[in-house]
Parts: structure tokens; C-alpha cells; sequence
């Protein structure tokens, strides 16, 4: 008996636990299934917390980006067209009047076909609005939006049937299309075949159009709420924002230049063998700023407040979204009004950051809701919608 019972035991133990690692199992296996299930309704709720987490920790460099500041003389001066040409003939000699820079906009898209990756997008409501605040706010001369891919729905050719895209086809009147072939855009890589970004391919052709052209870039989540006049007479061949209260970058997303700038010149010969898809922003905004420390005299450098304030950090996108009071609403319009179309009297534009507004609020908006909801964004870009551009247009 002493000899039965602890075989007996371990036999039971056996059964015990086989059945225990089966509940297991199937446990494991609902828990997947549910989870499969209900992903698609929970994942969305976790990546905004993760992206809340991740923004506003006390260690997000957020606070740092999105800090107090006070424009500098320099700065100041370079907004209000005070900015003096950097050498003079003489002491006594009046300064050379320098060719004004032209009143010309210039917007890229489509670099990527979204047939392929329909993550992409195509040209839609933020993008039209975009385009129609060169036409209202900045009232441009001209309008080039350069591009590969427009077509909607996509299809696999380049080039194919750009206003079947409804919201370019009601800008035919305002804007120029200007094509540049998949090939042509590969060749502005620094070596055949790097698997680049189309962002890092969009940041060599603007300053390729602005040093052959020269002008007015605008990304296409960015609006222009006035007009740049006493920008476009700077002595300086380049005029750049700063990005963030601390200064850190000066960025690409909004710029104005004169044809052949040798700032752009100096900063594109950067780009030479150099492995962009390791990278993000280092070339388009922290390389500018070091740029600007080692030849200030070929810049202009403009307060954190004329195009991108307030900045991309969380709780800056939600200001510029969050419903307003009627009270609200009624205060922002009259300060909206007395600036002549800007938040604060020295900006001139506003860059939406779509990358990290588009999921919370950019990719919700319709005509209708621009024109009846009250936000700050709302009341900034409202005045930019065609008149027929409503409900049928969602």
C-alpha cells in the first residue's frame, strides 16, 4: 500500500495538470479570438493613450518645445521688413534694393501613389482648404501645387487624370498643375534606389523650386492667413520660422525665398551622401538652425509666432480643436479680425501638423462642421470654403 499510493498520487497529479494546461489553452484561445474581435473598436482608444502618455510625460521634451518666449529685435525686424542687407559699398552709401522675392506659392503632393499605399491619402478637405488660404489669406499671384499622383480613385499610372479628384477639380481656376515623373523624382535622391521617404523627396524638390524659382513653399497642411509683403521685400535670400519656444529648429514646412539663395545652396550640398532613412527631421529643421548660427547674414530667421505657433505638442493641437464657448468663439473672431486674420499680431500662417492632429481631429472635419462648429482652427480657416463647397462635397 505504502508502494501504491505515491504512484497512484503522481498519476492523479498528471491528470490534474493536463486538464489544467487544456483550461489554459482554451482561456488563451478566447482571449485571442475576443481580442481579434474587438481590436478594431480598442485599438484606436489605446494608441491615443500610448501617443498621451508618450506627449505629456515630465519628460516629454513637449515643455521644451511648447515653452514661453519673447521675439528678439533681430526677429522682429525680419517680420516687418526692417532687416537691413548684411554688407553695404559704403557707410554713406543708401542699401542696395534687392529684387522683390515673387508673390508665387508653391504646394507639393502625390509623390506617393496611394493605389499602392493607400495609406498615403489622396488630395482632400485640409488639403483644399490649404490651397484656397494662398488664394484668400496670402493672395498670391500664382499657384503651382506640383505632384506625381492626384488622381480619385488612384489608379497605377502617374500623371493620369488629376481633376478626377473633386477638390482639385474645383481649384482648376486658382492653382497650376506642374507634373514631375516618378523618374525625375527618383533622380533628386543621392543615390539610386535608397529607400527614401516621400517626405525626405519632397524636402529636395522645394528647395530645388525655390532656388530655380523662387517664391513661397507651404506644406499642404499649412495656411496662409495674410499676405507676406513686407516678407517678400527682404534683403535676405531666405526667410525661415522658428519651430518651438526654445528655438530648436528652424523649419521647412513654410518658406520664403529668392531665386539662386546661396543659403539654399549650402544647405541642399548637405544632402550628398547622406542615408536619409535613418532619419526624420535632422535635414529639415536641426540642420537649418546650424546653418543660420554659422551664416546669419544669409537668413532671416522669424519669431516662433509667425508660422508655427502654436507648435505641434499635444495639449497646443488640442487648444487650436477644442470647442469654444459662445463667449469664446465671439472674443476669438474679434481678435481674429483686429489681427487681420491671424491669432496674434505677428503671425502670418499657421501649420496645422497633420501628423499629429490628423487622427484626433484634421480627418473629422467637413465643410459643415468648418462653418458651425467654433474652434480656433475653425475660425481661422473658414473664411477659405467656396461658397457652393458644402454637404454634397463630404
Amino acid at each position: 500500500m505504502a508502494r501504491w499510493l505515491p504512484r497512484s498520487t503522481t498519476r492523479w497529479d498528471r491528470i490534474s495538470l493536463f486538464r489544467r494546461r487544456r483550461s489554459s489553452v482554451i482561456i488563451l484561445v478566447v482571449l485571442v479570438v475576443l481580442f481579434v474581435l474587438f481590436a478594431p473598436y480598442v485599438w484606436p482608444f489605446l494608441y491615443n493613450f500610448g501617443d498621451w502618455v508618450r506627449q505629456t510625460n515630465p519628460w516629454s521634451e513637449q515643455y521644451q518645445v511648447q515653452q514661453d518666449f519673447v521675439s528678439t529685435k533681430d526677429e522682429l525686424d525680419c517680420l516687418y521688413g526692417r532687416t537691413l542687407p548684411a554688407t553695404l559699398a559704403t557707410a554713406t552709401d543708401p542699401p542696395a534694393v534687392a529684387d522683390l522675392i515673387p508673390n508665387h506659392v508653391h504646394f507639393i503632393f502625390g509623390l506617393s501613389n496611394p493605389y499602392e499605399d493607400p495609406r498615403v491619402g489622396t488630395f482632400n478637405f485640409i488639403s483644399y482648404l490649404a490651397v484656397r488660404s494662398a488664394v484668400v489669406g496670402i493672395r498670391a499671384e500664382k499657384i503651382s501645387l506640383h505632384y506625381t499622383y492626384l488622381a480619385d480613385p488612384p489608379v497605377p499610372e502617374p500623371n493620369k487624370n488629376p481633376y478626377s479628384n473633386h477638390w482639385v477639380h474645383r481649384l482648376k481656376d486658382d492653382i497650376t498643375l506642374v507634373y514631375h515623373s516618378p523618374q525625375e523624382m527618383e533622380a533628386l535622391k543621392n543615390e539610386p534606389g535608397a529607400h527614401w521617404q516621400a517626405a525626405h523627396v519632397s524636402d529636395i524638390l522645394r528647395l530645388k523650386l525655390l532656388r530655380e524659382q523662387g517664391g513661397i513653399y507651404l506644406d499642404i497642411d499649412a495656411f496662409g492667413l495674410r499676405p507676406f509683403t513686407d516678407l517678400l521685400r527682404s534683403p535676405r535670400d531666405i526667410i525661415m520660422g522658428h519651430e518651438g519656444g526654445n528655438r530648436g529648429g528652424l523649419c521647412n514646412a513654410i518658406m520664403v525665398a529668392r531665386k539662386n539663395s546661396t543659403f539654399i545652396d549650402r544647405w541642399t550640398s548637405e544632402y550628398n551622401n547622406v542615408d536619409l532613412s535613418h532619419e526624420w527631421n535632422f535635414h529639415s529643421v536641426i540642420l537649418p538652425k546650424r546653418l543660420q548660427l554659422q551664416n546669419p547674414d544669409d537668413i532671416c530667421a522669424l519669431p516662433p509666432s509667425t508660422f508655427f505657433w502654436p507648435t505641434w505638442t499635444w495639449h497646443h493641437v488640442q487648444w487650436m480643436h477644442e470647442p469654444l464657448t459662445r463667449q469664446q468663439a465671439r472674443q476669438w473672431t474679434a481678435e481674429i479680425d483686429r489681427n487681420g486674420g491671424s491669432l496674434f499680431g505677428e503671425q502670418l500662417a499657421y501649420h496645422a501638423w497633420s501628423q499629429m492632429a490628423w487622427d484626433r481631429f484634421l480627418s473629422k472635419l467637413t465643410p459643415e462642421m468648418v462653418r458651425t462648429r467654433d474652434t480656433r482652427f475653425n475660425l481661422l480657416v473658414r473664411r477659405f470654403l467656396h461658397d457652393d463647397v458644402g454637404t454634397a462635397w463630404q
